[in-house]
């Protein structure tokens, strides 16, 4: 698993050297209706624990994340599934610490993700709309993209 040396996270956002994002060539605006916008399409597309576990450790190594919060650390897709990421390209993927404590993975960004992918499936907003702005700064892209 080939990271860079070192990687910083910048707040809650990835490194955007390190994690610019990555989407699957294979999901259109044309095919979303048949792939991203089906209730369960993103388990057919999520790469197996026995692949991620080896990026996680990578990537918190890269982002100096202290093994001892590995339990509080999900590796989070930049641009999610549910908006046609790259489901184990390293470029979308990186140790995001979970924000709300007691939650385990639970983040504030999944909300983000879940409101951006109805926005799409529902003709709102175009695929590569919502993709280019969560993978800019997820924490602006409702409002980049006209939701807020």
């Amino acid at each position: 698993v080939n990271y860079p040396p070192s990687c910083h996270a910048v707040g809650k956002l990835p490194d955007p050297v390190c994690t610019p994002g990555a989407t699957n060539p294979d999901v259109t605006q044309d095919n979303i209706q048949q792939t991203i916008c089906v209730r369960g399409w993103t388990k057919t597309v999520r790469p197996p624990e026995k692949v991620t576990e080896r990026i996680k450790t990578a990537a918190m190594r890269s982002y100096g994340v202290p093994a001892d919060q590995r339990g509080v650390v999900e590796l989070d897709h930049l641009i999610p599934l549910e908006l046609a990421g790259a489901a184990s390209d390293v470029a979308n993927l990186w140790p995001e610490v979970s924000d709300i404590p007691g939650e385990g993975f639970k983040n504030t960004k999944d909300t983000v993700e879940n409101d951006l992918n109805h926005a799409v499936c529902s003709g709102r907003v175009q695929l590569v709309d919502a993709q280019k702005a969560i993978a800019a700064n997820w924490e602006t892209a409702e409002q980049v993209v006209g939701l807020q």
